[in-house]
């Protein structure tokens, strides 16, 4: 078993059941070069925390603000997301203890790293419920996650970055933004959409993604920080 004694040190926890921390961070492509490692992988883990983490945050959420249900959904969604957890997941360190095959871990900085540390993330938060229960968690989720709240609210970034540069942009120069896909190449199931944001004929920048909504995302994002919005 590893050492994990200085994970639980950056955690915050003491777990009752080490082993349970452990599997929180075994991802399945570990297991299928150890098929004779003596833990499972995380998924049911990762299933039980994602529950439980929409449930505190929910309940949070519910507690202490009187909005209307859709900007409450708006709110968790930010907390929760895969990128969110991600952040999280990296700040608390998960990245130097997760159990990865070798051609996982040379995959340092990728979308699919961002998904294996929200997983694992969600795998810790299991992990800790099934060893001291609902309060302990509680203030796990709420001293790492909702944490995050104010700063997300602060700037807006709540809304997603389409809406965003279109509020900016309205209020600024008094021009709606538009989008044009500017190429489109791949195959049909694996195409790569480019996708220009414009203010009436100038093009402020571009992004690219999987589908048109991807790119405009990306092209709005890029947007808003080209023009410090």
């Amino acid at each position: 078993m590893a050492d994990l004694k200085k994970l639980e040190s950056i955690l915050g926890v003491s777990f009752q059941d080490p082993s349970l921390l452990e599997q929180a961070l075994v991802h399945r492509s570990y297991l299928n070069e150890n098929p004779n490692f003596a833990l499972g992988h995380n998924e049911r883990l990762e299933f039980l925390g994602d529950a439980v983490i929409e449930l505190i945050v929910t309940e949070y959420l519910y507690s202490t603000y009187p909005n209307p249900e859709g900007e409450l959904t708006n709110w968790r969604a930010s907390l929760v997301n895969a990128k969110m957890l991600s952040e999280i997941a990296a700040s608390l360190s998960l990245n130097d203890y997760l159990y990865l095959s070798r051609g996982e871990a040379k995959e340092v900085n990728t979308k699919a790293r961002q998904y294996i540390l929200a997983n694992a993330f969600e795998a810790v938060v299991g992990a800790l419920y099934m060893d001291q229960g609902f309060a302990a968690t509680s203030e796990f989720v709420t001293r790492t996650v909702i944490s995050r709240l104010p700063y997300i609210l602060e700037h807006e970034l709540h809304l997603d970055p389409k809406s965003r540069f279109q509020e900016a942009a309205q209020e600024k120069v008094g021009i709606t933004p538009s989008y044009r896909v500017l190429s489109e190449i791949g195959p049909d199931h694996a195409k790569v959409f480019t996708i220009g944001v414009y203010l009436d004929d100038e093009q402020v920048a571009s992004g690219t993604g999987a589908s048109k909504q991807e790119g405009e995302e990306a092209a709005a994002q890029a947007a808003l920080v080209k023009k410090s919005w």
